[in-house]
């Protein structure tokens, strides 16, 4: 190799291991069975569980997520101040747009399904299989309920569910 093409090639890869803030990110992968499974965000309903993968998702910087839900989870309508990337791993779920969850008027997304989710837009969920889905998005992650009586901040969150 060339001198000029190593050191550029060198210097690619120590900046591929850079996380945000110049910190160095050590090299992590998770295995199906190595993925710590949590109660769900207390922004959430209940039922849900979350697993972080990258990042944190209470400060600002990039995260990855996993959420897993049961067959029959719903989230009320709702936006997010910032975009969101998610990618149905398992499962299969129903999107819609609005301030009122309609059935009629969802988008069914299958596992494999990739969807994205632009700031603002008003959205509701229906899981209609057992599913799990990823989102990746840059924190603090926050969720505003169209209607506040469906904000589940409202009620008691379960032990150890992050305050997101």
């Amino acid at each position: 190799m060339k001198p000029k093409l190593a050191i550029v090639v060198a210097g690619l890869l120590a900046f591929g291991g850079m996380a945000q803030g110049g910190e160095v990110d050590a090299h992590r992968v998770f295995l199906p069975g190595d993925i710590k499974w949590e109660p769900g965000p207390s922004s959430l309903p209940g039922g849900a569980e979350m697993a972080v993968l990258y990042g944190d998702p209470t400060q600002e910087g990039d995260f990855v997520v996993r959420i897993k839900a049961p067959k029959g989870y719903r989230v009320a309508p709702h936006t997010h101040p910032k975009a969101e990337l998610v990618t149905i791993i398992s499962g299969a779920f129903s999107f819609g747009r609005g301030q009122t969850a309609d059935r009629a008027s969802v988008e069914k997304l299958p596992a494999g399904s990739f969807m994205s989710m632009p700031a603002g837009v008003l959205h509701y969920v229906f899981v209609d299989e057992d599913s799990v889905l990823q989102i990746n998005a840059a924190g603090p992650l926050k969720i505003d309920y169209y209607n506040p009586k469906d904000d589940p901040r409202l009620n008691i969150a379960p032990a150890g569910a992050p305050k997101l």
